[in-house]
């Protein structure tokens, strides 16, 4: 009975296949929206994820100034660090792996014809370890140009690329502003993070060099501090605070002028981010699934209507309301089940060629899935049992006078 049922639903179905196909439309637009948005949402989530590990998960940032975000004050004079405060927190605190001085600025960077603006950092070989960043040819600063101020530096792929092309940088001479710098190493290429900025795109010089030659100041922009393995973060970034308070002489009840931030507090509040965005525009692109259900509700209503005599004989020669009212669910059932095994495969495509495009993991969800069936499923038993119940309500000697 059940197969016979469904067979005949079948039949009407494609007796119509145009109209029946656009249909189901808003229930394919509506499955395939929302699993190609939770898949590229996932799929940022992990990237932005694994971004934050390359910076290193056991890593805090101190900087000058409070954040805004963090209820700081705006506007404010920020008082920069330097050297001295940095090297005070790594002999003070035995949490601390490293803590890397980091002073930064633009620059031009000139070789031969080719000139690329870039970011010029300077710092020692503290920063090489606590940012975990590899040489690829080269060498790191040795002590002597690190006291000295000598002009030398290390370089990005980025950089590399630009000005010297396929060529091997190192022995050779770069021009920062009216600097002239030998360029001692390459550092391995970290490639793009998902906020966007290349991570490539620097050139490294000893702090004091940077300072004396750059910059014009002893100032220090932040420091990188490495925590040592096993040592919880949150432990750490409290025991900096209580250090970076006593060293700035902040009384009691004042507020901080400064800023210690934990990669791995970023990584969470990045991903809660990305999954509030997600979860946002799956609800708005859910709304096509109910305008898909009233479209199915509204045709299964026209085909009442055109059937009306078809019903009438059915019912005249014994067939059940029942059977009448599940004949038409059923095909409502199926139409709603036939647009979400097509949105299904719409949108896996889509979060493929998204991914593809951003250049992010593709993570669909299984559960995501199955739910968007279900989902259509459910949207075909609620909007086609009216038009069912009111086939099945049908009065046969009436509906057979129906032209």
């Amino acid at each position: 009975m059940l197969w016979e049922t469904v067979r005949l639903a079948v039949q009407a179905i494609f007796r119509n296949a145009l109209r029946s196909f656009l249909t189901v439309l808003g229930i394919v637009i509506g499955v395939g929206a929302v699993i190609a948005m939770v898949t590229v949402g996932q799929g940022s989530t992990e990237q932005v994820t694994a971004d934050v590990e390359k910076l290193g998960t056991n890593m805090l940032m101190v900087m000058p100034g409070q954040d805004a975000m963090e209820g700081g004050p705006v506007g404010t004079a920020i008082q920069l660090f330097d050297i001295r405060m940095n090297d005070l927190l790594e002999e003070e605190l035995s949490v601390i792996d490293v803590s890397a001085p980091l002073s930064m600025g633009r620059a031009r960077a000139v070789f031969g014809n080719e000139n690329r603006r870039t970011d010029v950092v300077g710092t020692d070989n503290r920063y090489f370890t606590a940012a975990q960043w590899e040489v690829e040819r080269g060498r790191l600063f040795d002590v002597t140009e690190l006291q000295s101020g000598k002009p030398v530096c290390v370089i990005g792929e980025t950089v590399r690329e630009d000005l010297f092309g396929t060529s091997d940088p190192v022995g050779e001479e770069i021009r920062i502003q009216n600097l002239s710098c030998e360029v001692i190493g390459l550092l391995k290429s970290k490639g793009a993070s998902t906020f966007g900025s290349d991570q490539d795109d620097f050139v490294i010089m000893p702090i004091r060099t940077f300072q004396r030659r750059i910059a014009g100041n002893t100032d220090v922009s932040m420091f990188i501090v490495s925590v040592r393995d096993g040592v919880d973060t949150e432990r750490a970034k409290t025991q900096v605070e209580a250090v970076m308070r006593d060293i700035r002489r902040i009384g009691r009840g004042e507020e901080d002028d400064f800023t210690v931030m934990d990669m791995k507090q970023l990584a969470t509040m990045l991903s809660g981010i990305t999954g509030i965005l997600t979860g946002l525009l799956s609800a708005v692109a859910a709304v096509s699934l109910l305008v898909g259900g009233i479209g199915i509700m509204n045709i299964m209503l026209v085909s009442v209507t055109e059937r009306t005599r078809e019903i009438g004989i059915r019912l005249a020669i014994g067939a059940q309301a029942w059977q009448v009212l599940l004949q038409f669910l059923v095909e409502a059932i199926i139409l709603s089940l036939f647009g979400g095994l097509i949105g299904i495969v719409i949108g896996l495509g889509m979060g493929l060629l998204g991914a593809n495009m951003l250049s992010i993991p593709f993570r669909p969800d299984p559960q995501i899935v199955l739910l968007a069936f279900a989902f259509s499923a459910a949207v075909g038993v609620i909007f086609g049992f009216f038009p069912a119940r009111r086939a099945a309500r049908l009065n046969p000697i009436d509906a057979l006078r129906r032209e």
